[in-house]
């Protein structure tokens, strides 16, 4: 069974950096990683992913070039580097993984998620 662990949400300010760390509890060393965002009143959307091989990452498009994805399999952690945050990015950012070797953008291909962990963007 794997348990998936979201922290360093948080309040920033326009322009800033955040760091959010995804820890897991039996091994992920064979699954697909990603990280998704749920913005208030809105669908879970997907924001990137890597194979468990370290293949990719994937990004969504409308993101590409701010965010940054990784993986440790050693730490069993998975990392989403923000850059220059906007107030659109401000969501409940949630990691998930599943099997398969490929990233899916689908929320209904990932079989485990975290509990989530806010990130609010103001001006």
């Amino acid at each position: 069974q794997v348990q998936l662990a979201e922290s360093g949400g948080g309040s920033v300010q326009a322009g800033d950096s955040l760091t959010l760390s995804c820890a897991a509890t039996g091994s992920t060393v064979r699954y697909t990683m990603a990280w998704f965002r749920q913005a208030p009143g809105k669908e879970r959307i997907f924001v990137g992913g890597i194979s468990w091989d370290g293949n990719g990452p994937n990004y969504a498009d409308s993101l590409s070039g701010r965010f940054e994805i990784s993986r440790d399999n050693n730490k069993e952690t998975l990392v989403l580097q923000m850059n220059n945050l906007k107030p659109e990015d401000t969501a409940v950012y949630y990691c998930a993984g599943r099997t398969g070797r490929t990233p899916s953008p689908q929320t209904y291909d990932y079989r485990y998620w975290g509990q989530g962990t806010l990130v609010t963007v103001s001006n």
